[in-house]
């Protein structure tokens, strides 16, 4: 009895219970499990999904086309974990009697749809392709594939501000790859290359104007759409239509590996190209890596070759580029100059000059040991230009002026031939499979113990010896040992060495603001961008902390209301931040300077309430501002508001919000909430109340500590303005009325308000300054407040 129980245990833990639906349909309770080689088909039969080998042990859950081409192969058009793939035993995806989709890995959750319906919902493959969560009694979507896609677009799948298509790693590696279609902020539909050390937008030419390339930036809707018959539209008046327009059945629009995006058609078993974006492959940027150069013929197609004194890194793998076979530490008497016609090295342009000669640009060149090379050309406008390039990458000799003069050792010079060096490190693009080896045997316990334990041990000796190493490694070059926490952080932006920055400020001469624990000045990098420079005091522990936490921060932050930084130095005992440079400076030297009508005030609050909702509600995890106030808001040359300064927020995990915990008091009097006095749980809703007091102050033109004695509380200090404001409004009753607001708007802005938009502002900051955080909004709640017109009720 207990040989068969411990059978029929062995039995149901080693194969999971696989779909009890139809095959066309998953109902809640199900699941497709990887073994059975279970499937969803769509009516049509054109179209499943379900699990799909990609290598050794390897699978994802994907759609494809039901009909192999003929290779015999399937086209995938959708993958829900293209960078995680899923092993080939105890793998499922299932659809929860809570309505969620999950896919797991040997039972380890992986990837989930996040939904979740109290009535029946199925998960069905509809004719389109478009894998579909339905609400059975609504026939609304709870979740949709199309809206996710991966790097292929289907015929009528909309394309959006909310999607983006993302390139294959390979031809058989489906992992993210390096190039990104999607709609800017311009309401531009463009292609983005990025790996580990460039990003680039490289289409629409950047060079251009929006207009200029063809493009509109007056449509904020964002929409594009391949139709059926092969024509593509977009709501930035880009447009073309396929060579083989017509009712053709099967089709798809796709982000290709080389970051190309191109049409293709079946006929016959077959996938042809009826349309490409960009006709020159070799003007796609990161086409061939760091150092070498694209050639492309229609016999023998993309060919990437490394420049005179470079070998391939890796000769499997275009992308990693070539390495020089010498250094450029020794003195400029050792190197000469190879000349390459009509060659050029698009972008990363250290410095240029115009009307120089071609002598004088070499000895820019010869006299900076960072320059591998320039480029030099003429402009009948300008003369002469000259190009000095730390770094070469997008090179070419497509129809371009330039000439680029390669810097390499003078012994080096004389043996250079321009037409042998092609032959000697050419690379070929990687065809990799992913592997993805795991077993499943188990040993008897003790071997496991022992095992693990041997292993744990193996594992904390390595562990020990490196950490040796680093510190004997750093204590030797700087002297000063580096803060684990801050290097785990410091990925993800351009790091800028101490004598870049010292360069790009001017010695720190521009100053254009200070406070507790910095120092902003203006600055200039190379490529001419102006920039903000916030140097944090180096004496204080705070400035350091301060500092770790911005990193932490705005490695997560991506919004058009939240400050863009561009990178950071963390060089000895050097804490900087370069920020955006915005014009009109912070929102606080505006008030009261008669510079802000109600039309601006009312696009700033609504613009700085978006910022804070998405720093509270759509980031990866919630963030804590902890200090808004006019200092820390600011302003664009056209007034548009942008939410500065995050040194003293703290990232929250969204399921211990309400319990969050600080260690001291952050924010500044005036604009903190009772919380931090009363040491009651912090939550978002004090950013809510320090939102609501910025507002009263731009209404009123009253700083919320005026009038009050220095030696009072914080509390007291605030309630100077807010119960001002609240007898001045509610003194005659609960309706606002003219008179009202003379008695408490700043003067400078009589009669030019809107009555109704003004009384929504008011009532919403009146809202967000209650001393009870539970009667507050959120300021996801105050931004449809303040973009809804109809929203009378939420004050009922």
């Amino acid at each position: 009895m207990h040989l068969f129980l411990l059978l029929l245990l062995v039995i149901s833990y080693s194969q999971p219970s696989s779909s009890s639906s139809s095959p066309n349909v998953l109902t809640q309770g199900s699941s497709l499990v990887v073994q059975n080689d279970n499937h969803l088909v769509s009516p049509n039969r054109v179209f499943t999904a379900g699990f799909h080998q990609t290598g050794q042990n390897a699978y994802f859950f994907a759609i494809w086309f039901s009909d192999t081409t003929a290779d015999g192969q399937h086209t995938l058009v959708w993958m829900a974990n293209r960078d995680a793939p899923v092993n080939g035993k105890r793998s499922s995806f299932s659809l929860s009697k809570t309505g969620n989709l999950v896919l797991t890995d040997a039972g380890q959750k992986i990837w989930t749809s996040n939904t979740k319906s109290t009535s029946p919902s199925q998960l069905q493959l509809l004719d389109s392709g478009n894998l579909v969560l339905t609400q059975i009694d609504t026939q609304s979507y709870l979740w949709q594939s199309f809206s996710f896609p991966t790097n292929t677009l289907l015929p009528n799948q909309p394309f959006t501000k909310d999607t983006v298509l993302i390139s294959s790693r390979s031809l058989t590696n489906y992992s993210s790859g390096f190039y990104k279609l999607y709609f800017d902020n311009d309401n531009v539909l463009r292609i983005l290359f990025k790996n580990d050390a460039v990003t680039s937008v490289f289409w629409p030419k950047p060079w251009l104007l929006a207009t200029q390339a063809g493009r509109s930036t007056f449509n904020n809707s964002r929409f594009a759409m391949l139709d059926s018959r092969g024509r593509f539209t977009s709501t930035d008046n880009y447009s073309f239509v396929t060579s083989d327009y017509g009712p053709i059945l099967k089709r798809r629009i796709t982000l290709d590996v080389d970051g190309n995006v191109r049409v293709y058609t079946l006929n016959e078993k077959k996938w042809t190209n009826s349309l490409q974006t960009i006709s020159k492959p070799c003007l796609i940027h990161g086409s061939c890596g760091l150092n070498s150069i694209c050639t492309y013929t229609h016999e023998s197609g993309r060919r990437c070759t490394c420049i005179y004194g470079y070998v391939a890194k890796n000769h499997s793998d275009l992308s990693l580029g070539c390495v020089p076979t010498f250094n450029l530490t020794e003195d400029r008497e050792n190197y000469g100059f190879v000349k390459y016609p009509q060659m050029e090295f698009y972008g990363f342009d250290y410095w240029f000059k115009a009307g120089i000669s071609l002598q004088e640009c070499e000895n820019v060149c010869l006299n900076n040991t960072n320059c591998k090379a320039f480029q030099y050309s003429f402009n009948a406008v300008l003369g002469f230009k000259c190009y000095v390039k730390t770094m070469l990458f997008n090179g070419h000799n497509l129809d371009t002026p330039f000439t680029t003069y390669l810097k390499v050792p003078k012994k080096s010079v004389s043996s250079f031939h321009q037409k042998a060096y092609a032959k000697k490190s050419e690379l070929i693009c990687s065809n990799s499979v992913i592997k993805l080896m795991r077993t499943y045997v188990e040993t008897s316990g003790n071997r496991s113990i022992k095992f693990m334990l041997w292993f744990s041990l193996f594992i904390g000796v390595v562990e020990v010896a490196c950490f040796l190493f680093l510190y004997y490694i750093t204590r030797q070059r700087s002297g000063v040992t580096i803060d684990q926490s801050y290097v785990a952080i410091a990925t993800g932006f351009r790091r800028f060495t101490y004598d870049e920055i010292i360069k790009a400020s001017n010695k720190f001469r521009d100053e254009i603001g200070r406070g507790g624990g910095s120092i902003v000045y203006k600055g200039t990098l190379p490529d001419n961008r102006v920039v903000a420079i916030k140097r944090l005091h180096q004496a204080t522990t705070q400035g350091e902390a301060e500092f770790l936490a911005e990193m932490s921060t705005i490695m997560r932050i991506n919004h058009k209301n939240l400050i863009e930084t561009y990178g950071y130095c963390a060089e000895g005992k050097h804490r900087i931040l370069v920020y955006e440079y915005m014009e009109n400076g912070s929102l606080a030297a505006k008030l009261g300077a008669n510079q802000l009508d109600w039309p601006k005030i009312l696009a700033i609050a609504t613009g700085v309430a978006k910022g804070l909702a998405y720093l509270h509600e759509e980031c990866l995890e919630w963030v804590l501002h902890c200090d808004v106030k006019p200092h820390n808001i600011l302003l664009d040359v056209d007034y548009n508001p942008k939410v500065a300064d995050f040194g003293l927020s703290k990232l929250i995990h969204q399921d211990a919000i309400k319990n969050s915990v600080f260690s001291r008091i952050r924010g500044t009097r005036g604009y903190m909430a009772p919380e931090w006095v009363f040491k009651l749980p912090i939550t978002s809703k004090v950013d809510v109340y320090s939102y609501g007091m910025v507002v009263l102050e731009m209404i009123t033109g009253r700083s919320p500590t005026r009038g009050q004695a220095s030696d009072c509380n914080e509390a007291v200090e605030q309630k100077g303005l807010v119960n001002w404001v609240r007898e001045k409004v509610y003194e005659k009753g609960d309706s606002l009325i003219e008179q009202h607001f003379k008695d408490i708007l700043d003067p400078k802005m009589m009669d030019e308000y809107e009555h109704g938009e003004m009384v929504k502002l008011l009532k919403v900051a009146l809202r967000c300054v209650e001393e009870n955080k539970d009667l507050r909004p959120t300021m996801s709640e105050v931004v449809k407040i303040l973009c809804n017109p109809k929203t009378d009720d939420y004050f009922d």
